[in-house]
């Protein structure tokens, strides 16, 4: 796997909900939208079967988690945040290369992504084209931009 990506331990998902907790504050949300969203946002046990939830560690910290899901052709990036001391590294990048690996991997064709506003931009850049809004699993009411890649040669 690049950049030292490796699938999380059941030890690293505390540190890697937090990971993600923090990563969606930095967009400047308040406690009662962080709240509403923590469930969504944690990382479980069972988020470990099959290798589908990384972290990416620099220098021993862990820097950035994804995790994908799915079966057959169609899949869904769950999680992709990075820690806000190193967005704009590039480890938004690997963390995304490794999604479209992973899922190319297993027969998926399409990568879907139901994006935080602040980070459709970015889905964009990686080649992800807008398909539409899809309704927030957090938040009633709040929809979000939703997003298609297509893996090309599993990869």
């Amino acid at each position: 796997m690049a950049g030292g990506i490796r699938p999380l331990t059941e030890q690293e998902l505390e540190e890697a909900s937090a990971l993600c907790l923090r990563s969606k504050a930095h967009w400047g949300y308040d406690a009662a939208f962080m709240t509403a969203c923590r469930d969504e946002l944690t990382l479980r046990a069972a988020d470990l079967e099959g290798g589908l939830a990384v972290g990416l560690r620099e220098n021993g910290a862990l820097v950035g988690v994804a995790q994908v899901t799915g079966v057959g052709e169609s899949w869904e990036l769950e999680k992709l945040f990075v820690d806000p001391s190193a967005i704009g590294s590039g480890i938004g990048r690997q963390l995304f290369a490794w999604a479209v690996e992973a899922v190319g991997a297993r027969g998926g064709q399409i990568l879907t992504i139901a994006a935080d506003p602040q980070a459709a931009e970015f889905y964009r850049r990686m080649g992800a084209v807008d398909s539409g809004h899809v309704a927030s699993a957090s938040i009633p009411g709040r929809r979000l931009p939703r997003l298609r890649y297509r893996i090309v040669f599993g990869g």
